[in-house]
C-alpha cells in the first residue's frame, strides 16, 4: 500500500512532538536533575537569599569512585566553610576559631533533596512545567511542584537544558511568596577536581576543635541505665493531611544522661523531626487547653517548642509553622509502632544560614 507524502509528514510530526513531549514532562527533568547532582563533578558560585539577607558562596563537589567529597565557603562576611569527605564533616569558624567535627551525612551538603515524589505526595503536590527560559546564560526547563494545600511549600526549579544541573530553586509558599532562593551566578562541571580544590582555605591550627559525640541509639526493648529517664512510645492523632511517621527511635542525647524520642513525619517530600525529652512542666494554661507554645522561623525552616503530657516536644521542619503546631499537638504518649533509625545532627551546614534549595529535614 503506498502511502502519500502528506501522510508521511504528518505521521513524521506526530512522532517527533510525541518525542518532544516526552523530554519535557517535568517528572523527567527532575529525574535527570537526580541524576546529575548524584554523579557529575561540579563547581560554582551561588547566591543564597531569605528573610531579606543575601549570602554568595562557593560549592565544590567531587564524586570519585563512589565516594563524595564536597566543600562550601562563605565569601560574604566570617568565611565560614564546611567540608565533608571520608566520612565526615568539618566546619570550620574563623571568626570565632573553632572547628566542629561530626560524622557526615551520606548525600551532599547542598541539593541533597531531589524532588522525590511517591504515591502518596503525588496526590498532595501538583507537578507542572512553566515555559523554558535563561539562567545565567543557559537555556532552562523550569519545573513546579505545587502543593493543594497550605500546609507544606512548593518549588520552582530552573533545570540547566544541557547538564540537567539545578541553576536556580525558589522555595514558595501555596500563595506564591518565594520563602527561598538559591541562583548559581557561575556554574563548571570539570571532568576532575584535584584534591587541593576540597581543602580549607585557613589554617586552624590553633584553632579550638569540637568533636561532636555521637548520639547513642537505645535498642528495642533494651532497658535503660537506672540514671536515664526511660523513654515511652509515642502516638499520634490527626496528622495533616499525607503526612505519617516514617521514623521512630530512641536516643542518648550526646553529653547528657536523658533519653529522648525522636519521630519523622513526611508526607514524601516535606518532613518534620520531633524530639521527646523528659521532666518538663508546663506554664500556667487554662484546664484543657494546651500548653502556650514557642514559635521561631529562619529562612523556610521552622522550629516549635511546647509540653506535652509532661515532656518537652520540640519539632523542627522545612514546612510552615501551621504544619509544626498539628504535628506536635498531636502527640500523646502510648504504644506506636517502631518506624526505623533515625539519627540526631547537632551541627548542618545549609546554604547559606544555610538551606538547601530543595526540601530537607
Amino acid at each position: 500500500m503506498m502511502v502519500s507524502a502528506r501522510a508521511t509528514a504528518f505521521l513524521t510530526a506526530a512522532l517527533a512532538a510525541s518525542v518532544a513531549t516526552c523530554a519535557e514532562d517535568p517528572r523527567s527533568w527532575l529525574e535527570r536533575m537526580e541524576h546529575a547532582l548524584a554523579t557529575r563533578n561540579y563547581q560554582g558560585i551561588f547566591v543564597h537569599e531569605h528573610d531579606g539577607q543575601t549570602e554568595t558562596l562557593k560549592i565544590v563537589h567531587r564524586v570519585s569512585a563512589g565516594e563524595v567529597a564536597e566543600r562550601i565557603v562563605s565569601l560574604d562576611g566570617s568565611g565560614r566553610e564546611v567540608i565533608r569527605q571520608n566520612g565526615e564533616l568539618t566546619a570550620y569558624f574563623p571568626d570565632r576559631r573553632v572547628v566542629l567535627v561530626e560524622r557526615g551525612p551520606e548525600q551532599g551538603l547542598l541539593l541533597t533533596d531531589l524532588l522525590r515524589l511517591d504515591a502518596t505526595s503525588a496526590q498532595i503536590y501538583r507537578v507542572g512545567a512553566e515555559p523554558s527560559t535563561r539562567v545565567s546564560g543557559r537555556a532552562a526547563h523550569v519545573v513546579v511542584v505545587e502543593p493543594l494545600d497550605d500546609l507544606r511549600y512548593g518549588y520552582r526549579v530552573w533545570v540547566d537544558e544541557s547538564s540537567a544541573m539545578p541553576l536556580k530553586t525558589q522555595l514558595v509558599t501555596a500563595t506564591g511568596h518565594v520563602v527561598e532562593q538559591l541562583v548559581f551566578t557561575e556554574l563548571s562541571l570539570p571532568a576532575r577536581i584535584p584534591d587541593s580544590a576540597l581543602l580549607p582555605a585557613v589554617s586552624a591550627r590553633d584553632y579550638r576543635w569540637m568533636r561532636h559525640a555521637e548520639e547513642t541509639p537505645v535498642a528495642a526493648g533494651a532497658a535503660a541505665p537506672d540514671a536515664l529517664w526511660s523513654a515511652g512510645h509515642w502516638q499520634s492523632g490527626q496528622l495533616p493531611p499525607g503526612f505519617h511517621l516514617t521514623a521512630n527511635s530512641m536516643q542518648v542525647l550526646a553529653g547528657a544522661h536523658t533519653v529522648v524520642d525522636h519521630l519523622v513525619f513526611s508526607d514524601g517530600l516535606a518532613s518534620v523531626s520531633v524530639f521527646v525529652e523528659p521532666g518538663a512542666t508546663a506554664p500556667d494554661a487554662p484546664p484543657g487547653a494546651p500548653a502556650p507554645a514557642t514559635v521561631t522561623q529562619v529562612g523556610s525552616s521552622t522550629a516549635l517548642s511546647t509540653v506535652v503530657d509532661g515532656h518537652r516536644v520540640t519539632a523542627i521542619g522545612e514546612v510552615p509553622p501551621a504544619t509544626v503546631r498539628a504535628i506536635a499537638g498531636s502527640l500523646r504518649e502510648g504504644f506506636s509502632p517502631t518506624g526505623g533509625p533515625a539519627e540526631l545532627s547537632a551541627f548542618g551546614f545549609r546554604a547559606g544560614a544555610g538551606n538547601s534549595p530543595g526540601r530537607r529535614h
